[in-house]
């Protein structure tokens, strides 16, 4: 039999309203309070709970904020977040915001439409000083925050959904020196925009790697793209005139049809490895191509349910912060791509 409003209070002690005013995320009950409300909610079985997140007891309005413009996974990860939410009985409303852009500027006026009944929101957003003022209002009016695929862990978010991007930039420096087995040459970076912490932290995991174990390899040539495929084309281009033999490109963000349509075009005597992030439409094509050898993909569809799991898991705490959990990234070769 499931346990009532009456139950939760006999066992932590306080009126009936207090519980009612805890469980519905009302004012008027002190931080002790909430605190006693929600552990005997959770130890009597009355939350329902989800991956070992405890949820809240009435329906949510959630929104995000994804600067998607033309990025194949952005759309892929706003996609699977409606789809997702839209199963949960207890997402109330799930609305996705375009972002104009990845400024905070584009946020800020983003954040304007924000509805006066959202609980919880999700952002992708830069790592700057104005972002984070930007993030901290909203928290301070009540509503509860995560961060997703690149974090700001100066803004008072509840919970960072995604993978550790600088130990995915590890892995692909180790998977660079693992194909090319030795040999002394030249590599490229196509870096999507140092703005974001997390293609800054994978940058920096594989400069990291290649330094500590393959110093035959050397980065000359990593330009900053700003996601745009056209620049990332112009730049592959460039590096590949510059480098007729170059060894390897390390595509960090978007701008990956960029450098495939430049390797295309250039055709070198021997293509360089070349490794970039994400699962979509176009590098699956291009992995069973041969033109890309692997992606690091961060799994946009489990991005997608954590982060919406987490954020009702946020709403139903009365802790400013969840347990943090990284999401595994995926190695994908040509030989292994999943169904979609």
């Amino acid at each position: 039999m499931k346990a009532t409003v009456s139950d939760i209070a006999r066992s932590c002690g306080l009126s009936t309203a207090t519980v009612d005013r805890v469980l519905n995320n009302r004012p008027g009950a002190s931080a002790a309070n909430r605190q006693r409300v929600m552990e005997a909610a959770k130890q009597l079985g009355y939350l329902p709970v989800v991956d070992q997140v405890a949820l809240p007891s009435r329906p949510a309005h959630l929104e995000f904020f994804l600067p998607i413009g033309s990025n194949a996974f952005m759309m892929d990860l706003a996609r699977h977040i409606e789809d997702y939410a839209a199963r949960l009985p207890l997402v109330a409303s799930c609305r996705i915001h375009n972002l104009a852009g990845i400024s905070p500027g584009a946020l800020q006026a983003a954040i304007e439409n924000l509805s006066l009944r959202a609980n919880g929101v999700g952002v992708i957003a830069i790592d700057h000083p104005r972002t984070r003022n930007i993030l901290r209002e909203i928290v301070e009016a009540g509503i509860r925050l995560v961060t997703l695929v690149s974090d700001v862990p100066g803004a008072p978010r509840s919970a960072y959904v995604g993978i550790d991007n600088r130990v995915a930039g590890r892995t692909a420096a180790l998977l660079m020196g693992r194909f090319l087995a030795e040999r002394p040459g030249h590599l490229a970076i196509v870096v999507g925009s140092r703005s974001y912490r997390g293609h800054e932290e994978r940058e920096m995991g594989f400069r990291s790697v290649l330094s500590e174990e393959f110093p035959n390899l050397t980065v000359t040539s990593a330009v900053e793209i700003n996601d745009e495929p056209d620049i990332s084309y112009t730049a592959t281009m460039q590096a590949l005139h510059n480098e007729p033999e170059l060894l390897g490109i390390y595509c960090v963000g978007a701008g990956r049809s960029g450098v495939a349509k430049a390797l295309l075009e250039a055709r070198p005597q021997k293509k360089p490895v070349f490794i970039c992030h994400d699962l979509t439409r176009a590098t699956r094509g291009y992995l069973v191509d041969d033109l890309l050898d692997v992606v690091i993909d961060q799994n946009a569809r489990l991005i997608a349910e954590q982060s919406v799991i987490r954020l009702l898991g946020s709403i139903a705490s009365s802790a400013p912060y969840l347990t943090r959990k990284f999401i595994e990234p995926r190695l994908i070769f040509r030989e292994n791509v999943p169904v979609q």
